[in-house]
This record gives structure tokens, sequence and C-alpha cells, in this order.
């Protein structure tokens, strides 16, 4: 999936990302490569051309907490992508890890969860694998069903298109968001067979996943496009889940009084008219 050198393809993959006149420095006309040459980074950060050379091609893997400050300034990351690259140098290889176990979700949430009919709600893994749900998140997205993964969803699914008017942005937003939850933790198997899949059969994944883009998704705007209401826009919450290693609670809510709020109390009376089925979330390791 990925070479053992994490901070030098970290670097280099945000290197070439940044465009000369972003930085003030003028464009002096044909590039091998897009972005910055490693000379010009290494001379906005501060360092030798030398010394950046030797960090990218993980001759040197041990660079000093100022130097990080200053390649993340040199690179404009903001505070995600600074804090990755922090940890990628803190951890620089495999970890020893305990048996998988599976996820399972606290009956107190899945209560939870059900009693809120008007207010989809589900539960993902670090990996973005749907634990739990209830069935408004379901009824507005047929991705949010326990045993499916957002991300294969995203990219593999043709309905993903329909659903989503912006599909190039969320894709993009949640591509850097297993990033931010993977962390300097690439070796995880789950994570590599995720990728491995992934990087295989999209190569939309394929080339955003190389950017090493990193942002946690915290809170934010989505727009869907539901075959029986029509267009939702809503707010998420993404909360961490206390005392259960990697899970997090999604919360979609609409403005008060507005079209999206409507659309989403007629799917809901839509669902409750359905029979209600058992439902038992999917373990996930």
């Amino acid at each position: 999936m990925e070479s053992d050198n994490r901070i030098g393809d970290f670097l280099r993959a945000r290197r070439e990302l940044v465009r000369p006149e972003d930085v003030g420095l003028p464009d002096l006309g044909r590039r091998r490569v897009p972005g910055l040459r490693r000379e010009e980074l290494a001379l906005l950060a501060g360092v030798s051309a030398d010394y950046y050379v030797r960090l990218e091609q993980g001759r040197d893997r041990h660079p000093s907490e100022q130097v990080l400050a200053a390649l993340a300034r040199a690179l404009q990351l903001d505070e995600d992508a600074t804090a990755h690259l922090h940890e990628l140098t803190r951890r620089t290889g495999p970890r020893r890890r305990a048996r998988p176990r599976a996820q399972k979700v606290r009956p107190g949430l899945l209560r939870l969860m059900d009693a809120w009919p008007h207010t989809p709600a589900f539960i993902l893994s670090r990996h973005l694998d749907v634990l739990a749900t209830n069935r408004l998140a379901t009824a507005l997205h047929p991705g949010c069903t326990p045993g499916e993964n957002m991300l294969r969803t995203l990219f593999l699914e043709p309905y993903a298109q329909d659903l989503y008017p912006e599909l190039d942005k969320v894709a993009a937003e949640t591509v850097a968001s297993l990033r931010a939850s993977a962390g300097a933790d690439v070796d995880d198997p789950r994570l590599i067979e995720l990728v491995g899949e992934l990087s295989v059969k999209s190569e939309s994944f394929r080339r955003l996943w190389a950017r090493h883009e990193v942002r946690a998704k915290t809170e934010g705007e989505k727009r869907m496009r539901h075959p029986l209401v029509g267009d939702v826009t809503f707010r998420f919450e993404t909360l961490t889940v206390n005392g259960a290693e990697g899970q997090q609670l999604v919360v979609y809510h609409s403005e008060p009084g507005s079209p999206s709020e409507r659309a989403l109390n007629l799917l809901a009376a839509m669902v409750a008219k359905e029979p209600t089925r058992e439902r038992e979330p999917a373990p996930r390791t």
C-alpha cells in the first residue's frame, strides 16, 4: 500500500501541492514536476537543500521540532496536517498489535439513536465502516447500513453520483478524514485491506490517497439529492464515543423551518409507516 518512508512520502506529496506563486516565488517556466522544487522548499523552511533531500528520501527520520514547524509553515499545512506530520516522526516502524476484536456498539447508544425519529444518526469505525444506524439515516442514505463502508460507497457504488451533487468534494473530504483517523498507523491490516481494494478499483481514490491530505471531519455541511424527497442540505456533527476506541457518532440536522427540515420530516413520516425490522449492528474488527 505504502512504502516505509512515511515522512518522505508525506513531504513529497504535500510539496507537489504547493505552487510557487502560493508562497511568493517567481514561476520561472516549465517544471518537470508539479509544485515546489526540493531546493525551493528547503529555502522557505530555512534548512539546507541537502538536509531536506535526506528527509524526503528517508535517510534522516528524526527531524527536530523546530524543523518540523518550519516545514509545516513552508508547506502551508493546517492544524490537522501539522499534527499528522509530527505523529509520523514519532512512529517510524510497525507497532505491535493485539489480536483484533470485533467492534460492538453499546446498547445505550443504539437506544439513543432509535429515540431520534427525525434525526439521522449512525456510528462509524475509524475505518469508516458503518457499525450501527437508525432507520432515518438508512432511509436517507443506503450506504448507512451496518456492514457497509462509507468510502466503498463513495467510490464504488453507482448511486453515489446521484446521491451527492458535490461528489468530488465529499470524496476528497472523506479520504482526508480517513488519513486523519489512521494517523501514522498505516500498517493497520484493515486499513491496508480497504485502501488496497479501493486503489485497485478506483483511479479517483488512488489519486486522492496519494495527495496525503489530512483533515479530521468534526462538523460541516453536506448536500444530498434523495429520490423521494429531493434536495436536502444539512449540518453534520461527528462526536467521539468515549470508551469505544475509534468509534464516532455522526448526527445530521437541518436548519429549523427550512425546506430541508421539511424534507427530512416527510422522509421520517414515510419511515414511520414501515414495519419495524430487527437489526443487529454488524461486528467489525
